[in-house]
């Protein structure tokens, strides 16, 4: 099949995590309320953090984007798992395939970049305290919020056009709940050694890349509260990183899962049970983590909660 003949494929269909029906209405109930646990939870860090002045700092302002981007990761594949089980269709468009795979691509490598960019943050708070508000400024936020949309949404795109090129046999069963990246690939009927270039190519700058910057910050970090005399002061500057190494170390573990899972052949369902872990799991425990072991999240939530009575007390 030419790859012009692509547009004759009017859809995928989607496997799911399991093909027994029997187990379809558990699989619903638990990916429902996991999926609005995520939403909720997230919800609540970001309105917290608009809404609770104390926490407009850079460091907050990274988070509420990183809850923003988790909420957009979650949603682009499990409302559409729900919806083909609930009305019992399998089926996913080529298009729709397509852009789901942008989507999911974008907001995965987002998460990946914020976790960095989070990592330089508290580089500059603990080892630059003097300096944090003329470095860290709102330009410089804001700007780094930019580079990092506009390289993951090039990234995501030089993917998705890699897909296109590809062509399909007429009816193409994909053993996943989610067009992910891989899976298409492996079930391609053209060459795909090119997709497999560019895939692992790609896997070093944008994984490896900021990552490295994550191991370079906290490198710099300990070196840095190691010279701290007092133990009180050396709790006190490694707890304002606790969180977030929590979420990158629970990112990265998942993400290596995947990663090693997707050079499996496609019938196995270890990089279904690591995409799980890295798509559901992941964006629902990162609002807990964050508001158990913070202690503005923490404050800032009891405000957010108090405010409505507040009001009505002057009224």
């Amino acid at each position: 099949m030419e790859p012009g003949n692509n547009t004759r494929i009017l859809e995928f269909l989607l496997l799911g995590l399991s093909e027994e029906e029997e187990l379809q209405p558990l699989i619903f109930g638990l990916f429902l309320s996991m999926y609005l646990i995520t939403v909720f939870g997230n919800l609540l860090i970001i309105l917290a953090i608009s809404s609770d002045s104390h926490l407009h700092t850079p460091m907050y302002f990274f988070l509420s984007n990183l809850s923003f981007v988790d909420i957009c990761f979650t949603s682009t594949t499990i409302p559409k798992m729900l919806w083909n089980i609930q009305n019992n269709n399998r089926g996913i468009t080529y298009g729709g395939c397509i852009t789901q795979m942008y989507f999911y691509i974008l907001f995965a490598g987002l998460d990946d970049i914020l976790l960095s960019v989070m990592a330089y943050d508290r580089y500059v708070a603990i080892c630059h305290p003097l300096l944090y508000t003329v470095i860290m400024s709102p330009r410089l936020c804001g700007l780094l919020l930019l580079i990092s949309w506009v390289l993951v949404a090039l990234y995501s795109l030089l993917h998705s056009l890699m897909v296109l090129r590809l062509s399909f046999c007429p009816l193409v069963q994909i053993p996943h709940f989610f067009c992910e990246l891989s899976q298409l690939v492996q079930l391609a009927s053209s060459d795909i050694f090119l997709n497999y270039m560019v895939m692992y190519f790609a896997a070093v700058l944008v994984g490896v890349g900021p990552f490295a910057g994550i191991l370079c910050s906290y490198s710099k970090i300990v070196s840095c509260i190691c010279k701290i005399t007092s133990a009180q002061g050396k709790y006190k500057a490694f707890s304002t990183c606790v969180s977030h190494l929590s979420v990158v170390f629970l990112f990265y573990f998942t993400a290596l899962g995947v990663f090693l899972s997707s050079g499996t052949t496609y019938t196995s369902h270890s990089s279904t049970i690591a995409s799980v872990m890295y798509t559901v799991v992941t964006p629902m425990l990162n609002p807990f983590i964050y508001s158990l072991r913070n202690r503005d999240i923490k404050e800032g939530l009891k405000r957010l909660y108090w405010m409505p009575s507040t009001k009505d007390q002057l009224y």
